[in-house]
């Protein structure tokens, strides 16, 4: 096969290169059930033909002309399927999150005219089916389970004829490569929606310019679970299809340590959210053991909190950590299927010293980044130790350029670089500048090589006094903490700076035990006055990192913690900054008070 061109290709690429009896695979009662690469074509040239003979089409190929199909899922082999099938004939995929809320639904499935939306339950639905009178545009909702009076996606197959199965690869062949591939609503902090518009060569040069990027060899199983309606998920998906990586699909956030020893994959991306969260359950683990064992746990992740990989170390060095992966590491490797040749993280800043302590405990964690507009890297730490540091988001993708402005922005130019928001010329122009994209990321580089973010360029704020502050920075530092499960730095046009503080309860209630506080209820724990010293002392200790202006002068401790759920935490688990500073205003004002 001649260079791929669109997404879609990488079945053709599968059946002549490499097929695979596991292209795609998910847990259907319990069970693994597997597509092969020949399954994944019959199935999606049935689903377009069936597409086709509801009236979906690319029209005139233009990305208003063209129709939109909308898709409302969790992470399942037919979320893929949907996805080619649409693409190979020429219409526009709009995935939406499942957790989005009814009125920016309703705005996203009007503003793209969406025609057919696929979804994955009675939950969803019923989301979809109570906006549905209000929205003029659409005429069909599939499931993809079995819900009473719901058409099921498999009835799409059945509409498919012989015919119109014929007519896929003929439209295929006209879908070029700068088409629209999809439009990706990104939530954003402030205001309505905006839908960036991605061409197949957009995503596809993503992926080419990536594969080198991760671990080579073909025969590797990949554990997939972050939302693959958001564009790193979706991008790394087609990494994984053009290697021929046989992509697993967890059941649910909850299972994934379950699904990691059922798959053993050799790598899964992820959120820093989830990292710290695997981190915690690791460490909560350590802190129970007695004796020895604790003693050598401890060691170990002492050892790992020194690992450089820039650096020379120590031959005595290097024979401890020998050790400590023989007899502490290897567990923790275990945990993750035993498997795993790196975690490639991104969506927010992830904190140095996790990257370090697995990284030590031979688990690369390599940190990356970009935005929904970027298609979506820019940047990413690579395999090869050279091409890694510590710190930083890694060295820029080959066929993409970056520059820093004379703000500390950080600008990225290359063929990833959207086609613009769909509807909204004026917002594209604020964004796009001479082919240049404007991040709002405030970023260094370092070597002449690495990218260092170092903050979002409107999270910096003033305080009274005229001084810039960086919340991010402060805040991953206070989160290495044990006892710190979540910060939110407060101060913008106050006169000092002040931080929200959601204790690790585990660990809070361990220690409570030690100190004889028989408290056990959240609210109750963190007024009493032992613990407020223990969180002072561990404020003062961390302010020492930060310059007069930074340090937090004074913190509130909240009972719970913030969540996709209660609203403060975006679907990528990154935190609204305004819903928090809204909905904890009290406590703010005790702050200030």
């Amino acid at each position: 096969m001649a260079h791929p061109q669109r997404l879609f290709d990488c079945i053709a690429f599968q059946l002549e290169k490499r097929p695979t009896n596991s292209m795609l695979s998910g847990k259907e009662a319990g069970q693994w059930k597997s597509y092969t690469t020949k399954d994944v074509q019959q199935i999606t040239t049935k689903l377009g033909a069936g597409l086709l003979a509801l009236g979906i089409s690319r029209n005139n190929g233009t990305v208003e002309g063209s129709d939109k199909v909308a898709l409302i899922s969790k992470n399942r082999p037919e979320w893929i399927m949907v996805d080619l099938a649409v693409q190979q004939i020429g219409a526009i995929l709009t995935p939406i999150y499942p957790t989005i809320n009814v009125n920016e639904l309703e705005f996203i499935l009007n503003d793209a005219q969406v025609k057919v939306a696929f979804v994955n339950d009675e939950e969803l639905f019923l989301k979809v089916l109570s906006v549905k009178e209000r929205v003029p545009s659409l005429q069909a909702i599939y499931t993809f389970e079995h819900v009473a009076n719901a058409a099921h996606w498999k009835e799409l197959w059945t509409k498919a004829s012989p015919e119109l199965e014929a007519q896929v690869p003929t439209i295929s062949a006209q879908v070029k490569n700068s088409d629209i591939a999809t439009i990706i609503y990104t939530s954003g902090t402030t205001g309505k929606p905006k839908g960036v518009m991605l061409s197949h060569n957009n995503i596809l040069s993503n992926v080419l310019a990536s594969i080198p990027c991760f671990p080579s060899g073909s025969e590797h199983k990949v554990l997939s679970f972050l939302p693959l309606n958001h564009i790193f998920e979706k991008m790394v998906t087609y990494v994984y299809l053009f290697s021929g990586k046989s992509i697993y699909y967890a059941e649910s956030l909850d299972t994934i340590g379950e699904n990691l020893k059922e798959v053993h994959p050799d790598m899964f991306t992820t959120v820093p959210r989830l990292l710290e969260k695997v981190y915690e359950r690791i460490m909560l683990t350590g802190s129970s053991l007695t004796g020895i064992k604790r003693k050598l746990f401890f060691w170990a992740h002492g050892l790992a909190e020194q690992f450089e990989i820039n650096k020379p170390l120590s031959l005595s060095y290097r024979i401890q950590l020998a050790i400590a992966n023989k007899l502490v590491f290897k567990k923790w490797r275990e945990a993750l299927g035993n498997n795993v040749k790196c975690i490639v993280t991104g969506g927010a800043a992830c904190q140095v010293r996790l990257i370090r302590i697995f990284t030590a405990a031979q688990i690369p964690v390599m940190e990356g980044y970009g935005l929904t507009e970027s298609s979506p890297v820019i940047c990413v730490n690579r395999i090869d130790i050279t091409d890694r540091m510590f710190g930083t988001v890694g060295p820029k993708l080959s066929n993409v350029e970056i520059k820093i402005a004379e703000d500390g922005e950080v600008l990225c130019k290359g063929p990833n670089v959207m086609v613009g928001y769909y509807k909204r010329p004026d917002l594209t122009e604020e964004v796009i500048k001479d082919g240049w994209l404007y991040t709002g990321d405030i970023g260094t580089i370092i070597d002449n090589k690495f990218l260092k973010i170092t903050d979002r360029k409107k999270e910096l704020f003033k305080t009274s006094g005229g001084k810039y502050v960086a919340p991010l920075t402060i805040e991953n530092k206070l989160k290495e903490s044990m006892f710190i499960e979540q910060v939110m730095v407060v101060g913008p046009e106050r006169k000092f700076v002040g931080a929200l503080i959601v204790p690790s309860f585990p660990n809070l209630l361990v220690w409570a035990r030690e100190q004889g506080i028989t408290e056990t209820a959240p609210e109750k724990l963190i007024q009493n006055e032992k613990v407020l010293e223990l969180y002072k002392e561990l404020v003062e200790s961390f302010n020492k990192f930060f310059n007069h202006v930074e340090q937090i002068k004074k913190f509130e401790l909240l009972p719970n913690e913030w969540s996709v759920n209660t609203g403060e935490l975006t679907p990528k688990m990154s935190l609204k900054r305004k819903v928090v500073m809204e909905k904890y205003g009290a406590a703010i004002e005790r702050i200030y008070a």
